[in-house]
């Protein structure tokens, strides 16, 4: 094994030009630690929040970022016995804990790792790990969604939204969801029943309408803005709202006591065991990652101008990064 690897290196808080793709160390590995060959990585929302500077204080410079990998194992430390040499395995990287995924190979507590599902590929399993976790916090441990209850996602048709559908679905939940006229028909293939133009309908008086006036039981906020102060008018008794937005300005919930209602907010945390239960869900052919482009690693600048402007570039789902390959998929715009 080579001592070298290449790397998207940060080297300094900005654009999209913020970005270097240089040659460094490869990591040594602790004894409950895997190396993995990346395959394939993904962009998120983080990942620009942190090129922006938002995180200045947890991120020193230069920095590797990135916080999703699928690939195969290289090497393990002498104490790990959960993997070996050869098999696939994806996982998010310890957030703010050390290098990130935007590299040739990347070293990971073995805690974090989980064996890649078989019937999807390196670049939708990248696609999923930081997002699936995400989402599964939010509506299995938080919102604690059950069975016939309704749930409003904000943002159906984006990289979280997209998995959000489906996993709501699985779980048995009538499913109703915001999006562009454009992306109604993808939501509903996902298996959200009901839509709301987001550009042109009122959300609160159009949840009444669905739900002849009872509201859902849980509202899931991908998109931030006024969803968290209106979204409590559109929930029914005791419901629960789940965010995973950072809150830029104070809110005023006084519409949230009224209802009764929970609000629960995200910065996932990942273990192994949140991806196997979305493995099972996966292999079962219950939830599949949707990509909605693609760039190679050097093009890392561009997938983050691609995500931050997505909606009108007529992105759904995610980013994906080849880190292998020169693979090219840009969205249609619609």
């Amino acid at each position: 094994m080579t001592d070298t690897m290449k790397a998207i290196v940060l080297s300094k808080f900005g654009g999209f030009d913020a970005f270097e793709m240089r040659d460094v160390s490869v990591p040594a590995i602790g004894s409950r630690q895997i190396r993995v060959r990346v395959h394939a990585t993904a962009i998120n929302p983080l990942d620009y929040q942190i090129r922006r500077g938002d995180y200045a204080d947890s991120v020193p410079l230069p920095a590797i970022i990135g916080h999703d990998v699928s690939g195969i194992v290289k090497d393990k430390g002498s104490d790990v016995s959960e993997f070996d040499i050869g098999d696939e395995v994806y996982y998010t990287p310890k957030i703010f804990g050390g290098p990130g995924s935007y590299a040739e190979q990347h070293v990971a507590d073995v805690d974090l790792v989980a064996r890649k599902p078989h019937n999807i590929n390196h670049l939708e399993a990248a696609s999923l790990t930081l997002v699936g976790g995400t989402v599964w916090e939010a509506l299995v441990s938080r919102a604690q969604l059950a069975v016939r209850e309704t749930i409003l996602i904000h943002g159906g048709a984006g990289g979280v939204g997209t998995i959000a559908i489906q996993l709501a679905k699985a779980m048995g939940a009538r499913v109703i969801t915001t999006a562009r006229r454009s992306n109604h028909e993808f939501v509903r293939s996902l298996g959200a029943d009901e839509v709301i133009d987001h550009a042109s309908d009122d959300y609160v008086t159009a949840v009444a309408d669905l739900t002849q006036g009872q509201g859902v039981n849980v509202v899931f906020d991908t998109i931030g803005g006024d969803t968290l102060t209106r979204s409590a008018l559109a929930l029914a008794d005791a419901g629960r709202v789940v965010s995973i937005v950072d809150i830029a300005q104070p809110q005023n919930l006084i519409e949230a006591w009224g209802k009764n209602a929970a609000y629960h907010f995200v910065f996932t945390r990942q273990n192994r065991g949140k991806l196997d239960a979305l493995t099972n869900l996966v292999e079962r052919g219950l939830i599949k990652p949707v990509i909605g482009a693609v760039l190679p690693l050097a093009r890392i600048g561009e997938a983050h101008e691609l995500l931050e402007g997505g909606g009108s570039r007529g992105l759904r789902g995610k980013v994906a990064i080849d880190v292998v390959g020169q693979t090219v998929q840009l969205p249609t715009p619609r």
